[in-house]
């Protein structure tokens, strides 16, 4: 760990702890630990921690613990005269709080060989853009449900035309940025904006220009050496759906209108038919039955909608609250996908470190191969943003970082989604500025502008946050409009329309700076990580290879990089 700090399983059960420390600074030293993160609270054991050897500037102390739980974490009491000192992942300390441990003790994950994560080889070169439909560009001109012109102010309910047409006429312009994997959020028919209440997974929005306008993106898109990523939204489906059909408007017979419906298992009715299980209690989203064997075919099977949107040209999903579907789900879904394509991805909406996740009451882990191949990475998100606007030193920020690299096997790490902005949270430049009009009516956010300060503060952390994920591991994720400096406070005026020829042109310009370093450099996409805090304010990244080859292996031919990122203060 560069910590004085060496563990590493012997076997399945047993792990070995090494501390080093300058010799003579503790008489004696303890540890502290716990075989599960979450009953650290109840379950934590202190034993002598051993000291096993000298030499003429250090002592050696080494422990070998046992057990079978998922996840090992402690932390070290050192002493001196008496005087106690804690080790652990916020540094040297003479005092502790232990019910703030669960977040700063040392952790190491369960990873044995036989769980080795595969890699996809097509994440090393990946740079995503997410795109919401509805608002990124309209191909097909009017239509007659669209409620204002395309550049109002948007409200939950708006419909402003944005179309699949309009995405095709706009690769160039996405190529040219140095996108080559487009994610879209939902493009099934949906009686709603955003899509995430789906009507018939087996179609294409009407409005968006149906399966041609799909087939026609997809090939113009691979055309042009872009993969399609599709939102899997699996843990529900609209009220107004073929499945559920609470308003009778289907020729289907819904969950909602009979017990006898086939698709009634589909569903958790508590009492029929008005009281049931919905996504976070929006009742317009009745949750399904992930373990209803009729629903997983329906989802799973050869014929299936996971393979079936596989086989129209799409190189896998991200899976809309992945920590909602159940472990076995996933494992199937995993089985699935990569039945119909060895190379497919799934990228789960995990806002978490996804080694030790805790859902409904259940600790998880999301790399181990078995499931998933990535997941939003909102950790580094919230980490870079703290960074670049002063709020997180350069010592915490590498530490946050550095947690997830040591959590996660090396090709999970390598592939994370590293977003930036996206649908569910307030415009980047916002976030930056530190200006998101919270205490503003929401009513009145909309009309809402950054100060010509706000906003140039803003863009001055945005290159600084740039030079972070241009050097970092992991795929780039652009949210429409963030490269042309969108601003809006959190959803729904996250989802402004695209302001074509209005962009920024300082924003576009450090966007593509900092994709063409990228893509100019594989130093940066698969060599070895460095990461060293200067200062509080300044963190110093390193790309390297080992011996003429990259982090797994392969040969890489690129010189050593080296960036200093600072933070940028008001």
């Amino acid at each position: 760990r560069g910590r004085g700090i060496d563990c590493y399983p012997l076997d399945e059960h047993t792990f070995r702890i090494r501390l080093t420390t300058a010799k003579g600074d503790f008489d004696r030293a303890e540890i502290c630990y716990c075989m599960n993160k979450y009953a650290w609270s109840t379950q934590r054991q202190t034993l002598p921690l051993p000291r096993i050897a000298d030499d003429d500037t250090l002592n050696y102390y080494q422990i070998d613990l046992t057990g079978d739980d998922t996840r090992l974490c402690y932390l070290f009491l050192l002493y001196y005269n008496s005087e106690c000192f804690y080790f652990s992942e916020e540094g040297l300390s003479r005092t502790y709080d232990f019910e703030r441990a669960y977040y700063t003790f040392f952790q190491y994950p369960y990873i044995f060989p036989c769980n080795v994560h595969r890699h996809i080889p097509w994440t090393d070169t990946t740079v995503m853009y997410q795109i919401f439909p509805e608002r990124f560009a309209n191909g097909m001109g009017e239509k007659p449900y669209i409620t204002a012109p395309w550049d109002a102010t948007p409200t939950p309910r708006m419909y402003l035309g944005g179309d699949l047409p309009g995405v095709t006429q706009h690769l160039d312009y996405l190529s040219d940025l140095g996108v080559n994997c487009l994610y879209f959020t939902p493009i099934h028919p949906s009686p709603t904006n955003h899509k995430y209440s789906i009507v018939d997974y087996y179609d294409v929005d009407a409005g968006f220009g149906g399966q041609a306008a799909f087939r026609e993106l997809v090939q113009a898109a691979h055309a042009r050496g872009m993969r399609v990523l599709l939102d899997g939204v699996f843990n529900h489906t609209g009220d107004d759906s073929l499945y559920f059909n609470r308003y009778g408007r289907y020729d289907s017979v819904g969950a909602y209108q009979s017990p006898d419906s086939p698709y009634a298992g589909w569903f958790t009715f508590e009492r029929f038919p008005d009281k049931y299980k919905c996504w976070w209690g929006v009742d317009t989203l009745p949750e399904v039955n992930k373990d209803n064997e009729d629903y997983c075919r329906f989802i799973l099977a050869e014929d299936g909608v996971a393979r079936r949107w596989m086989r129209a040209g799409t190189a896998g999903w991200r899976l809309d609250v992945a920590d909602e579907l159940p472990m076995r789900f996933l494992r199937d879904l995993r089985t699935a996908v990569r039945t119909q394509d060895a190379q497919a991805a799934l990228l789960g909406e995990v806002w978490e470190d996804a080694s030790n996740k805790v859902s409904y009451g259940a600790q998880r882990c999301y790399c181990l191969g078995d499931t998933l191949d990535s997941v939003m990475n909102y950790p580094l998100r919230e980490a870079a943003i703290g960074f670049v606007t002063g709020t997180l030193d350069a010592y915490a920020f590498c530490r946050r970082v550095e947690s997830l690299r040591e959590n996660y096997p090396l090709p999970f790490f390598y592939s994370l989604m590293n977003l930036m902005g996206s649908h569910d949270r307030a415009r980047l430049l916002n976030v930056l500025a530190g200006e998101t009009w919270e205490q503003v009516d929401p009513l009145e956010r909309g009309g809402c502008r950054l100060s010509d300060a706000q906003r140039a503060l803003a863009i001055r952390r945005l290159a600084e946050m740039w030079k972070l994920y241009a050097a970092l591991p992991g795929m780039p994720s652009v949210y429409y409009g963030d490269e042309a400096g969108m601003e809006g406070a959190a959803d729904p005026f996250c989802r402004f329309p695209y302001p074509w020829g209005r962009e920024d042109a300082q924003v576009m310009t450090i966007t593509r700076e900092a994709l063409a370093l990228r893509a100019s450099r594989p130093i940066l996409r698969r060599g070895a990580l460095q990461l060293h805090p200067i200062d509080r304010d300044t963190v110093r990244i390193r790309r390297f290879a080992y011996a003429g080859c990259d982090v797994f292996g392969e040969p890489l031919d690129d010189a050593e990089f080296e960036i200093n990122v600072h933070a940028i203060h008001a």
